[in-house]
């Protein structure tokens, strides 16, 4: 910190407090005189000490900030009530984290690990989560703190330290996965550089689904035969582990055969491609991929029928909701078909008109303009918006429009009524 209220009670000069000078500044009445002071570098730990206990919160903000204030000043600050002293306490230490050793005979040290521990049973996420990221890849860090850390409620706490702490062994990160964790903690922990055998079967056999995909992606991840094979089974309605098992670094034989039976027809080349497998797993596989790839073609027309009824049944719904709410009107139905949503404005004609939607369908597919007319007509639109259905619905050339004549329709009512009767009857 600078020397602005000090050199101002110096005379201006920015030269080293004594320790006699510090002693009378500390008992200074003004606490910017007193903030100033614990930001110093050139201040002896008793004073800081001292200062730590200040009745303003500022100072002892000063002191938690300062890399010189003693082990003791720590740990007395670690239980301040003031929520920035601890976070830049918190914040302090967390840049001296990756020196500290778990020496038990080094009482100074014991208690930066007695603060960091009183800091990790803060009740602000804030410090926690600021202490948790400092700890995460210090490989002598508290062992007490980090398992604390890593069963913390908040997961901004507990994810740094699950996912990258060399403090955790395996026993501790089963303890977590037997626990019910919170949401993305088993997520953390599959993203670690190394899962063991025993940490993947555990996270495997979670109902966890996003942990159990994020543990398949991770190729570091040590996942037995018979554990990817009970995933496979389960796999079938699970989307999201379907890439991440067809490009497992390892597939057993009986699995890859398993999956080529219903994952999307995408990812068929992948596992057809695969050359971990022996030569008859390989022709097996292939089998099965043949098979399925002849099955989709075959297929394909009724998906796409599927698909289109499911399309045809939304515009229909859309278009009965916004006739019965007083909406499908002709400018609804006119931003419909410059918007190229051809389904909705066929569906909005049928409703308005109170006709079959295969009729409607029936005119657009034989672009019959007199057809176009007579439901226009019936849907109790305009003339022009015939016209325009004609043109921009049907793709008519110009020479083949029927015109409204004066604003009037171009054909007459009982012309009209006859070309709906028959095209009803057809």
């Amino acid at each position: 910190m600078g020397g602005g209220f000090l050199n101002k009670l110096f005379g201006g000069t920015d030269r080293p407090v004594g320790y006699e000078e510090a002693r009378q500044l500390a008992g200074h009445a003004d606490p910017r005189v007193r903030a100033e002071l614990a930001g110093r570098s050139d201040i002896r730990p008793e004073i800081l000490y001292f200062l730590a206990e200040d009745s303003a919160a500022d100072v002892r903000r000063q002191v938690a900030n300062n890399p010189d204030s003693p082990p003791q000043a720590d740990l007395l600050l670690a239980g301040d009530s003031d929520d920035g002293v601890r976070s830049g306490l918190a914040a302090k230490i967390a840049r001296f984290a990756p020196g500290l050793t778990a020496h038990e005979q080094d009482r100074l040290r014991r208690m930066t690990f007695e603060a960091l521990e009183m800091l990790a049973r803060v009740q602000i996420p804030k410090v926690r989560t600021i202490l948790s990221e400092a700890l995460k890849d210090v490989a002598h860090a508290p062992p007490e703190v980090i398992r604390r850390l890593a069963r913390d409620v908040e997961i901004a706490v507990a994810a740094p330290v699950l996912q990258f702490s060399p403090v955790l062994g395996d026993d501790d990160l089963l303890a977590v996965i037997a626990s019910s964790p919170i949401a993305g903690a088993l997520a953390a922990i599959s993203r670690r550089s190394v899962v063991n055998v025993a940490v993947a079967d555990a996270i495997a056999a979670s109902e966890d689904v996003e942990a159990i995909a994020v543990l398949l992606t991770n190729p570091s991840a040590q996942i037995r035969e018979e554990t990817l094979d009970r995933l496979a089974d389960r796999a079938v309605d699970i989307e999201s582990w379907h890439l991440p098992l067809v490009h497992r670094p390892v597939l057993p034989a009986r699995t890859a055969q398993k999956l080529a039976r219903f994952v999307a027809a995408s990812l068929l080349e992948g596992l057809a491609a695969r050359n971990d497998l022996d030569p008859a797993a390989t022709k097996a596989v292939a089998a099965v991929v043949r098979k399925r790839i002849d099955e989709l073609a075959a297929d394909a027309p009724t998906r796409a029928t599927a698909r289109r009824d499911s399309d045809e049944s939304a515009a229909v719904a859309r278009a009965q909701k916004l006739h019965a709410a007083g909406k499908l009107d002709e400018t609804m139905i006119d931003t419909a078909l410059s918007g190229g949503d051809h389904a909705f404005v066929v569906a909005a004609l049928a409703v308005r008109a109170h006709l079959p939607l295969p009729l409607v369908q029936k005119v657009v597919k034989t672009q019959s303009a007199k057809g176009m007319v007579a439901v226009t007509w019936k849907a109790k639109l305009s003339a022009a918006a015939a016209v325009q259905l004609q043109s921009r619905l049907l793709r008519l050339s110009s020479s083949r429009l029927l015109s409204a004549r004066g604003g009037n329709w171009p054909l007459t009512s009982d012309e009209m009524t006859w070309q709906l009767e028959f095209l009803a009857g057809e």
